[in-house]
């Protein structure tokens, strides 16, 4: 499984940081799992949104190239979905303690959301997303009626952007799988790990990162439930 994880501009680093450890460690114990980060516009240095923190993206990102396509939210002030980019910052530098709102909505006017598309598109392809990661991939009306989850400050907008917005640590949607808080990169990791090398590595990782998978994977299988 060759894993791809995108990187933009304000980028949550935790989002990013938290399934590359796993995915990477599970793959050293398997040899089944690569791992790389990636941007719309090819390698480059990628600023976050957590006090200047940059990495690398060392490649193109690549549907064709990716069985697993995993999008970071952002890190920035919560704001408001109507923010709008200022315009004090001088050439060529992003303007600082900008919101969330605004860095996804600059991230949606790049190349990524049609490399999205293509890759939802494409039932070869596994797309997950952390945090609010899920709000950039609704944002650009690639959820209309799928079952997922964002940071809890995030589900209303999640769903008034037309996903069916479920409050749980791991939404499992075959195709497209997403995860909630910033941490919970850790629990989407470990289930990916699960679900496409097996529970043996998984529970290796986990315990090797003395970590304790929270929640229960949310799926639309079994009874509804009814008088709770």
């Amino acid at each position: 499984m060759h894993v791809q994880i995108v990187l933009f501009d304000g980028f949550d680093p935790l989002d990013v940081i938290a399934p590359f450890e796993v995915l990477h460690c599970g793959g050293a114990a398997s040899g089944a799992v690569s791992v790389e980060l990636v941007s719309a516009e090819g390698p480059r240095e990628v600023v976050g949104g957590t006090g200047g923190l940059a990495l690398r993206a060392t490649a193109a990102l690549d549907p064709g190239h990716a069985d697993l396509i995993l999008v970071p939210g952002a890190s920035g002030r919560v704001g408001e979905p109507h923010e709008v980019s200022g315009n004090d910052a001088g050439a060529g530098e992003r303007p600082r303690d900008e919101s969330i709102p605004v860095l996804l909505g600059r991230a949606l006017a790049t190349g990524l959301p049609a490399l999205l598309k293509e890759a939802m598109d494409d039932p070869d392809v596994t797309v997950a997303a952390v945090c609010g990661g899920s709000l950039l991939l609704a944002m650009a009306g690639l959820l209309e009626g799928r079952p997922a989850t964002t940071h809890h400050l995030g589900l209303e907008l999640l769903g008034a952007a037309g996903a069916e917005a479920v409050n749980a640590r791991v939404v499992d949607d075959g195709g497209l799988v997403t995860s909630a808080g910033v941490t919970s990169g850790l629990d989407l990791g470990l289930y990916l790990l699960e679900r496409e090398v097996g529970p043996r590595i998984a529970h290796a990782v986990e315990e090797l990162f003395a970590h304790e998978r929270r929640g229960t994977v949310w799926r639309a299988q079994g009874p509804v439930p009814t008088g709770l």
